[in-house]
C-alpha cells in the first residue's frame, strides 16, 4: 500500500506526510481525477464516490459487501436519485463477505 500513489480527498487534512506517496486533491475532485494517467480506486469514502456518480466519471463499482440487515442509513444509490443501470461482471466469496464488480449497462 506504501508504494502505490494516492489522492487523499480531505476537506481538513494539511498534511499528508504519515501516508507515503500521498498527495492532497486541490479541492477540484473531479479535475483531480481527469488528470490521472491510471485508475483511481476510492476506498470506503460514500461522498468521493457521489461526487464522481455526480460527474460521470465511474467506470466500475467494486463493492465488497458484507451481509447485515440495517433499517436505516446512507444509500451508495440514493432513493431519489437517478437509476442506476448496472452489469454484474463478476461476484465471488471473500470469507463472510461477497466481493462483486459491476459496470454500467445499457439503460432500459
Amino acid at each position: 500500500m506504501n508504494a502505490v500513489p494516492k489522492l487523499v480527498v480531505s476537506r481538513t487534512l494539511a498534511d499528508t506526510s504519515a501516508w507515503a506517496n500521498s498527495r492532497i486533491t486541490d479541492g477540484d475532485l473531479a479535475g483531480a481525477v481527469k488528470r490521472e494517467r491510471r485508475d483511481v480506486v476510492v476506498a470506503g469514502s460514500r461522498s468521493v464516490v457521489h461526487a464522481l456518480m455526480a460527474e460521470d466519471l465511474i467506470d466500475e463499482y467494486r463493492l465488497l459487501v458484507f451481509p447485515a440487515l440495517l433499517r436505516t442509513g446512507e444509500r451508495l444509490f440514493p432513493a431519489d436519485g437517478p437509476p442506476a443501470y448496472l452489469e454484474c461482471l463478476s461476484a465471488e466469496r471473500a470469507g463472510t463477505a461477497v466481493l462483486t464488480r459491476y459496470v454500467r449497462a445499457p439503460a432500459i
